[in-house]
């Protein structure tokens, strides 16, 4: 009988921020998103304390390839020789040729900054990566880990189905569930982050998730958690606002700055009510995701502003 198992690794510098799986059946293991090049030894260490090598690694999967989930990919690759990435076919290019991320990504934070923010991200050889297409899945230890395409958050995402564990690891499906915003009851936020939001997709990846009934949910921010339907309401009602918020924002003439800035402010009202017990503390930690939603919003309006407008004579 293979014994199947999950440890959470937290990966980031700020605790219980991001979150990578290590999915271990009998020898054989895998890791569930990667992180970025600086967490490298966390996982590594995780893998020593779970009695497992680097060589044991058969799969490193990433839900999409934003930074904070595939920047590291390439790093882990190359410390776990017998591993395959595992990816959505519209990611798996952003990994195998990393220079227009990295190029993008540099532009926004600088040089030095992207370096300290990410580390070094390399190309990962085509022969060593995987693509899934959606209900497509790997084994381990004769149990399968199932891709299933949720767009929403980024048409390049799909969510793990692990089906031995009753465990479904959602990435930025469903939306950040950071531990230290859960004193006053349970708080998630949808993350509608540059550049594919689109709320109706979020909504029908949240509800094709629950539809599975599994009874543990795995976000990349911060998981596991056990009541994925109350999750699920809470961030439903966020992303009902924000689809409102796209639709209303699309039809005025604002710059995408000063709609960027509006949009912040209604994430910040969203929250207090959502959340009335929020403090300084909180609204600290959420400061950036707060940015990065009205970002995402704004690119989303300003593109369905131009698609309504039609080409330029």
């Amino acid at each position: 009988m293979v014994e199947h198992a999950r440890l959470t690794i937290d990966a980031d510098v700020l605790p219980e921020f991001t979150a990578c799986y290590l999915r271990t059946a009998g020898e054989q293991c895998a890791f569930i998103e990667a992180h970025t090049a600086h967490a490298l030894s966390r996982l590594l260490h995780a893998l020593e304390r779970a009695g497992r090598k680097p060589a044991d690694v058969r799969w490193i999967i990433v839900t999409h390839a934003h930074l904070d989930h595939a920047a590291g990919a390439s790093a882990l690759v190359r410390a776990c020789p017998n591993a395959t990435l595992v990816a959505h076919p519209r990611a798996a290019r952003h990994l195998t040729s990393p220079e227009k991320l990295v190029r993008s990504a540099t532009a926004v934070y600088g040089a030095e900054r992207f370096r300290e923010l990410y580390g070094t991200i390399e190309p990962i050889p085509e022969e060593r990566v995987r693509t899934l297409e959606d209900g497509e899945s790997v084994l381990l230890g004769g149990a399968p880990l199932r891709a299933l395409h949720t767009e929403g958050h980024a048409n390049h995402h799909f969510v793990v189905h692990d089906p031995a564990l009753g465990t479904v690891y959602t990435g930025d499906a469903f939306g950040v569930v950071y531990p230290a915003l859960q004193k006053h009851g349970r708080f998630a936020l949808p993350s509608t982050s540059p550049t594919g939001f689109d709320a109706d997709l979020a909504r029908r990846s949240i509800a094709r998730v629950l539809a599975l009934g599994e009874r543990v949910i795995c976000p990349t921010h911060y998981g596991p958690y056990e009541d994925a339907s109350v999750i699920a309401a809470q961030l439903v009602r966020f992303l009902d606002r924000a689809g409102a918020w796209v639709q209303q924002a699309a039809e005025g003439d604002e710059d995408v700055t000063e709609m960027t800035r509006r949009l912040a402010r209604a994430w910040e009202q969203a929250i207090a009510q959502e959340a009335p017990a929020f403090g300084e503390a909180e609204r600290r930690l959420l400061a950036t995701d707060v940015d990065l939603n009205a970002q995402g919003l704004a690119y989303a309006a300003d593109r369905l502003r131009a698609t309504r407008r039609g080409p330029r004579p």
